[in-house]
């Protein structure tokens, strides 16, 4: 009897376990089938929409005019949002991982704030416990992130960040070199009343911003000026130059690469793992990927 009513059990258990699969992991995670480019699109628009509701409801005028409006509409986001964070962590199957995860929690705290405001409407912390909903224009970057060319050039800025930060620090540099001969020549009669301010006034100038509101007024000190506004122009080429590099050097290997599976990783919500892939290649979770996906991948 008990043996009966554990085989009916164990019966059951395949037959969500397919479910989940087919109707909703597929569609979540298979970034390379119909429905989960219709999914994530959808998901993108959303929260579009749901941060310019909030940005629209930040403004006075419209507040007065549109009433109640921002508040329902927000209201209604939030209900889609809390459902489709239900059924990530229901169809995941790290729910810890995915739950701890960077995005697991910028996807929770991007619904919190309405809930807070059902229980503590006039609560003068809640001002700034709203403007968390922007949270969700984040989610934006993880939808993205699943497109390959996001990838590359996410890899190619982690690949060339020593390089950057060592050019940075350069710049810094000359920076301070430019503030310091500024402050000696133009002094405080000038407005260089300080060195971190002759800073301030290096920095605009170098990053060819030029606000105007403090500019040298002695032949000397406009010579140094005009020699920083060229250094500024020809630095600005540098990482650009870096960064072109290393993205063409990854094309080429792209283009000699295997086939990789349309799946992201439930946790991270990277790409690139190889067609017999079980396991994300950058965090290390399950992937469980459904097999007409990785047929469908080893066609293409």
């Amino acid at each position: 009897m008990n043996d009966g009513r554990d085989a009916a059990k164990d019966s059951s258990t395949v037959v969500t376990q397919s479910l989940r699969q087919q109707h909703f992991e597929t569609v979540i995670f298979g970034t390379g089938t119909p429905a989960g480019r219709r999914f994530d699109i959808a998901l993108i628009v959303l929260i579009l929409l749901s941060v310019t509701v909030v940005v629209l409801d930040s403004v006075p005028e419209l507040n007065q005019l549109v009433g109640d409006g921002f508040w329902y509409a927000e209201v209604c986001f939030t209900l889609l949002f809390t459902t489709e964070y239900a059924t990530r962590v229901w169809c995941t199957h790290n729910r810890r991982a995915y739950v701890l995860s960077f995005w697991g929690i910028v996807d929770l705290l991007a619904i919190i704030p309405t809930y807070v405001a059902f229980l503590y409407p006039d609560a003068a912390p809640l001002v700034v416990i709203r403007l968390m909903r922007v949270l969700r224009v984040f989610r934006v970057f993880r939808l993205v992130s699943l497109f390959s060319e996001l990838n590359e050039i996410l890899s190619v800025l982690r690949s060339t960040a020593r390089s950057i930060f060592v050019f940075l620090v350069m710049v810094m540099l000359v920076i301070i070199v430019f503030a310091c001969v500024m402050y000696v020549i133009e002094g405080p009669k000038n407005g260089f009343v300080s060195i971190p301010m002759s800073i301030y006034w290096a920095v605009v100038t170098i990053t060819t911003v030029g606000y105007g509101d403090l500019v040298p007024q002695t032949p000397a000190g406009r010579f140094i000026a005009s020699l920083g506004m060229l250094v500024g122009y020809s630095i600005i080429a540098v990482p650009t130059a870096i960064i072109t590099r290393k993205l063409w050097e990854r094309i080429n290997e792209q283009r000699e690469r295997h086939p990789t599976l349309p799946w992201n990783c439930p946790v991270c919500a990277k790409q690139g793992h190889s067609i017999d892939a079980q396991f994300c290649r950058h965090c290390g979770a399950a992937l469980d990927v459904p097999s007409d996906i990785r047929e469908q991948a080893t066609k293409a």
